[in-house]
């Protein structure tokens, strides 16, 4: 599951989602991996709403991965967001049930716009599960939404991500 930033195109984006969800499907085979975008509005006035994303979008992420745990108890779940993407994983991850979340077999975010408000975690989630991809000098990871260059580029950080995520998913199967 991946949720992407504010004003991004399709449910999955374009910096982060795309070559993290194909680097997945390099190593594992298109056969063993589905990919799941959160189809939520992503506008730019959400992210000044408590926990800094869209409503609609955390509870639609929440249901995919409670679906998904639910319709496939023996597969290994991951999920990730960039910007406003990385608060609806936040707020839909903390509040999911502990048999969900302990399918989860890891999350990364990009740009993360909670970063500094969650202490550089996910609340109620396992910190060794969890990374946090922030670039130097991309403000909203201090607890800002001021866009900076650093904040476009993450997609450069997507092996980052794949290796982590591919190491969690090792690790569970």
């Amino acid at each position: 599951m991946f949720a992407r930033g504010s004003t991004e195109a399709g449910n999955m984006g374009t910096i982060c989602g795309p070559p993290t969800a194909q680097g997945l499907k390099d190593k594992y085979g298109d056969a063993s991996v589905a990919i799941e975008g959160v189809d939520y509005a992503a506008a730019l006035n959400t992210n000044f709403l408590p926990g800094g994303a869209d409503p609609a979008g955390i509870a639609e992420m929440k249901d995919l991965l409670t679906t998904a745990a639910s319709q496939c108890p023996d597969s290994v779940l991951v999920a990730g967001g960039y910007s406003q993407g990385a608060a609806v994983t936040h707020g839909a991850i903390e509040d999911l049930p502990e048999n969900v979340k302990s399918q989860i077999a890891g999350v990364v975010t990009f740009g993360d716009t909670q970063n500094q408000q969650d202490k550089g975690q996910i609340p109620n989630f396992p910190a060794n599960k969890t990374k946090i991809i922030c670039n130097t000098g991309d403000l909203v990871c201090v607890g800002t939404l001021n866009i900076t260059a650093a904040h476009l580029d993450y997609a450069r950080r997507a092996p980052e991500a794949i290796s982590f995520l591919t190491s969690k998913i090792d690790a569970a199967i």
